[in-house]
């Protein structure tokens, strides 16, 4: 069965299960969710907690079945935790999770609670995942997009007694919060705990901040994937491009790997592009280039507009800058590879963000 971290409160409302399986890649999100679960859990007389951390081929899964299956002299119910920071719990671990995941439903006095990072496609179709899945509560917990990022920290800010002002300002404020902590959620939270503890509601003020208040207290903590980056240029978004393009230097990024974020979503749109006007349906033509998901939407968005000469140049200017990040110099280009990078971006991002009818050649 599987439960969005937002519905947690209406399911703890229906009583709680025996196994719960948390998974994702926000550590902050999956931690607070299990400290609920716990807190739901103690009220229910959970009284004893074991936490199995499992690390290396040779962790004793003899001990993890063994803590299931009885309780100590003065516990009345019991909760066991098995954490896999790997995600990849070994030949014997799938056997034990499974043996595990069917002995739950008999018994109400054990709470097992299984805490993975983010699991990629065969990991999620193996028969121990099957298991958790069908017996027990899965839950996954995705990043949180950067267009909803703003709304999340507001939502945050309302939980502790403050809010931003109304209006444009406002907005503007959560967008620089939003820009200063974007790929870094637990950082984010520990920056509007600490406007908590400035700008405490009750005192003056009332509990609104203005921009100038979050401007000095919020610092840049921001965190990005290069793989984001992507997206930000798909959806012609150049200045969240050039500062995610400043960021990855400054995290010590390598440009060829940034280069190859770019100039792969190039070479795909020229494929796909080319299965189109082979008279490929866009679905079919998307799924063979392995373009799905937030980068679909993109693609569906983009490409009716985009001629072959534009996609050409875009291609052409690919090609020199790949030269240039391997120390090449090309006429009428930037010699920092960086530069070079930051200009290429802004490239695609001007004929993604164009109307259609200026992108045509």
């Amino acid at each position: 069965m599987q439960l969005a971290p937002a519905q947690l409160s209406e399911h703890l409302k229906r009583g709680l299960k025996s196994l719960y399986t948390l998974h994702g890649d926000e550590p902050l999100l999956l931690q607070e969710f299990a400290d609920a679960l716990r807190a739901a859990a103690r009220a229910q007389g959970f009284t004893e907690r074991t936490v199995h951390s499992v690390a290396g081929a040779h962790f004793d899964w003899s001990a993890v079945l063994a803590s299931g299956s009885a309780l100590s002299l003065f516990a009345d119910r019991q909760i066991i935790e098995i954490r896999i920071p790997s995600g990849k719990p070994g030949k014997e671990g799938s056997a034990a999770l499974q043996q595990l995941a069917e002995r739950s439903q008999g018994n109400p006095d054990t709470l097992t609670l299984v805490m993975l990072p983010r699991l990629d496609g065969p990991t999620s179709k193996g028969a121990w995942f099957g298991a958790l899945d069908s017996f027990g509560v899965t839950v996954k917990f995705d990043p949180v997009d950067r267009r909803v990022l703003p709304q999340w920290i507001a939502q945050r800010l309302q939980a502790q007694g403050q809010r931003v002002a109304h209006g444009e300002e406002g907005q503007r404020t959560l967008q620089f919060f939003a820009d200063r902590v974007e790929g870094n959620l637990l950082a984010a939270h520990q920056e509007i705990q600490k406007l908590a503890l400035l700008y405490p509601a009750g005192g003056e003020g009332g509990g609104v901040l203005g921009f100038d208040q979050v401007e000095n207290a919020v610092l840049n903590v921001a965190r990005y994937d290069v793989f984001k980056l992507s997206e930000a240029v798909l959806a012609g978004q150049a200045v969240r491009a050039a500062r995610m393009i400043d960021g990855l230097k400054s995290e010590g990024e390598s440009e060829v790997l940034v280069h190859w974020a770019l100039s792969e979503d190039i070479r795909s749109l020229k494929r796909v592009k080319d299965a189109i006007a082979a008279g490929r349906p866009m679905p079919m033509a998307l799924r063979e280039n392995r373009v799905w998901g937030a980068k679909e939407k993109l693609y569906e968005r983009v490409l009716p507009g985009m001629g072959d000469a534009a996609l050409a140049a875009l291609l052409d200017a690919a090609q020199k800058v790949d030269g240039i990040v391997k120390g090449l110099k090309q006429p009428d280009w930037p010699a920092s590879g960086w530069q070079a990078l930051h200009r290429l971006a802004a490239m695609v991002c001007a004929q993604c963000a164009a109307p259609s009818a200026s992108r045509r050649p």
